[in-house]
């Protein structure tokens, strides 16, 4: 997701930012990144709770709208789009987020979280760039359903250090969710409790967390320092970044149609029921693998929140 998130905000004027992703969860892994403009976290969504007056950790701050930017999510599958926007959009003062954003905070400035999410849906630029990093799938699902709780919804919300406080921005909130005072250099030793205290409320076998980190262009800092070896190794992880991407955009039925057909072929060649073997064998491993996930507690399926 690094190489998605980083690119879809270059196209969408953002200057001298990228994303980071982070394996180890502590403070000093993310200050190592710094500065550290704030984290988009995703996480496995619990469809079965109940909606709560009050918030599990931290509390609601609804006059915080008016000094920050805030929305809410009113369209399915963008939560990631949003949790970075979420970011950029409250560190104007920090990062250079171009005319198109810019214009766009000042156009929604005075308009309340349910207008601002109905605004971000509606923006023909967003929408644009949103859509030309999503998975090519050839076969639509015609059948609009609900979520269940035997389903597996994932959700990205954003964590910044606004106006000297920490705030955990989630579009389907009614309020910015306040952590406590935090200002910009305390973000990394702040966040990293928030987060692990939320990691904490589901059960040990459940690692299916992502963690990214918006932060200034690596590649300026090489080059600043004068470290050649580093900034190859940033040149090169943007290259392959760009190559995983345009996969992204890929259809790739036909080639795969192709390919079974010609495994397909050597099987039914080889003679002697080694088609009819060789389906078995597969449908053992399949199963197989289902009662692993089952019983490691994943799902069949995934959805985006």
């Amino acid at each position: 997701m690094q190489g998605v998130f980083t690119y879809l905000i270059d196209n969408l004027g953002v200057k001298d930012v990228q994303f980071e992703e982070l394996i180890s969860l502590d403070a000093d892994t993310l200050r190592q990144q710094s500065p550290v403009y704030g984290v988009v976290f995703l996480f496995k969504y619990p469809t079965g709770e109940k909606p709560s007056e009050t918030p599990k950790d931290g509390s609601f701050d609804f006059e915080a709208a008016e000094n920050l930017f805030f929305a809410a999510q009113t369209i399915q599958n963008a939560c990631g789009t949003q949790a970075l926007l979420s970011v950029l959009l409250n560190k104007e003062d920090q990062i250079e987020i171009g005319p198109q954003l810019r214009e766009f905070k000042e156009f929604t400035g005075a308009f309340p979280s349910d207008l601002r999410g109905e605004a971000l849906s509606n923006s023909e630029t967003i929408r644009d760039v949103h859509n030309s990093f999503a998975r090519s799938s050839p076969f639509v699902d015609e059948q609009q359903r609900l979520a269940t709780e035997e389903d597996d919804v994932y959700h990205f919300i954003a964590y910044t250090s606004i106006n000297d406080s920490l705030y955990e921005l989630d579009g389907l909130q009614p309020a910015p969710i306040s952590h406590g005072n935090c200002n910009f250099d305390e973000f990394p030793d702040k966040v990293i409790p928030v987060l692990q205290r939320r990691i904490g409320r589901y059960p040990a076998h459940e690692i299916r967390f992502n963690l990214l980190a918006m932060v200034r262009d690596l590649r300026l800092r090489a080059r600043q320092i004068g470290d050649q070896d580093w900034l190859y190794r940033e040149e090169q992880k943007r290259t392959g970044w760009q190559w995983e991407n345009a996969l992204r955009r890929h259809n790739f039925v036909g080639f795969v149609g192709e390919v079974m057909k010609g495994v397909v072929g050597a099987k039914l060649s080889e003679g002697d029921g080694a088609y009819e073997e060789w389906i078995k064998a597969a449908e053992a491993k399949t199963k197989a693998r289902i009662e692993e996930r089952k019983k490691k507690g994943e799902g069949e399926e995934s959805i985006e929140a």
